[in-house]
């Protein structure tokens, strides 16, 4: 019972932390960080057929897939911008103007933890 009180708690700290990220880059670890504790908190539930079968539970899973998802296309959304953005610093006339007014470039946010990057595996066999 304490590894499913830390699970939750690490979640709960995780979560708070990414929504005081501060920069792309820390906001980027702070959400890895946050997708860590979901997956291991996401086994736990599996672990309880009583715990999956709960409503409450099933909305909270539905819940925090859907805000995965979101965040996942918002760091799209602002990854095309930000692209975009760079690029236009790049090109002539717009480079000249860059430069003058001393702009950099957009940080991305990137995958750094080669595990995120692996397609999940789905079992779907009725043997549980």
């Amino acid at each position: 019972m304490q590894f499913e009180q830390e699970t939750l708690q690490k979640v709960v700290e995780a979560r708070s932390a990414a929504m005081g990220a501060r920069g792309v880059k820390d906001s980027a670890a702070k959400e890895g960080a946050l997708s860590d504790a979901l997956s291991k908190f996401f086994v736990v539930v599996e672990q309880y057929p009583q715990l999956r079968s709960s409503e409450n539970v099933s909305k909270l899973q539905e819940e925090l897939t859907s805000t995965e998802n979101k965040i996942s296309f918002a760091r799209q959304f602002y990854n095309d911008i930000a692209t975009k953005f760079n690029t236009a610093q790049q090109v002539f006339p717009a480079n000249l103007i860059a430069g003058s007014f001393g702009f950099k470039p957009a940080e991305l946010f990137e995958i750094t933890v080669a595990a995120e990057r692996e397609v999940p595996q789905v079992d779907l066999s009725l043997n549980k």
